[in-house]
């Protein structure tokens, strides 16, 4: 085989590959109606290719210490199991009403030996029975791509793939699925930074 037939070969398998997917960054702004940023906030990426990409985390905790579950707002990828942890010396008993998940772990000290999976999106409320004040949520995605707001309310997704997406936004202030905002984005290199405001 000559060369010229070789290199004509190399280029006819090269024109053959699927395009390569560019990871791209995306910097979102979330900030009250008012102007004034909002810390804490969950941004994150859906759409049918980032669902194919879920895969469930390997570990996730929420631990119960001194009356106070941490963290207050624990994000995970559909299907990830939690475990509770109670490091406190009284007996607690964590539960959630939410529809996305519903149980009940009853009056228990140390790590139960079964942890909750969350195998559906959405937002799951958490309480103790014995504890009025104590609250916290898990947020469950149906995507990989995912980051919080920094204290200037600013959230970085980094390396993920190109392409079109819905924008979404949750905090734990919004009252219901309503309020969190969508906006449709098609991400490459050169998308600008996105502002979302919350009410």
């Amino acid at each position: 085989m000559n060369l010229k037939l070789s290199l004509c070969l190399l280029l006819a398998a090269v024109l053959l590959l699927p395009p390569l997917t560019l990871a791209a960054q995306l910097q979102v702004q979330v900030q009250h109606i008012s102007g004034g940023p909002v810390a804490g906030a969950v941004v994150f990426l859906e759409s049918t290719a980032a669902s194919a990409a879920v895969r469930p985390a390997a570990t996730a905790n929420i631990i119960q210490r001194k009356t106070t579950f941490i963290p207050e707002v624990l994000v995970i990828p559909r299907g990830t199991a939690v475990t509770f942890p109670n490091e406190d010396t009284v007996r607690h008993h964590v539960y959630s009403f939410s529809s996305i998940k519903q149980f009940e772990i009853k009056l228990y000290v140390g790590t139960p030996t079964e942890p909750v999976v969350f195998e559906q999106s959405g937002v799951a409320a958490l309480g103790c029975n014995i504890h009025d004040q104590m609250i916290a949520w898990v947020v469950v995605l149906d995507t990989p791509y995912y980051s919080h707001s920094n204290d200037d309310g600013l959230a970085v997704l980094n390396d993920v793939p190109a392409g079109d997406y819905t924008l979404r936004v949750w905090h734990k202030t919004l009252l219901s699925e309503v309020e969190v905002p969508k906006l449709a984005i098609t991400l490459d290199s050169n998308t600008p930074i996105q502002r979302v405001n919350l009410d």
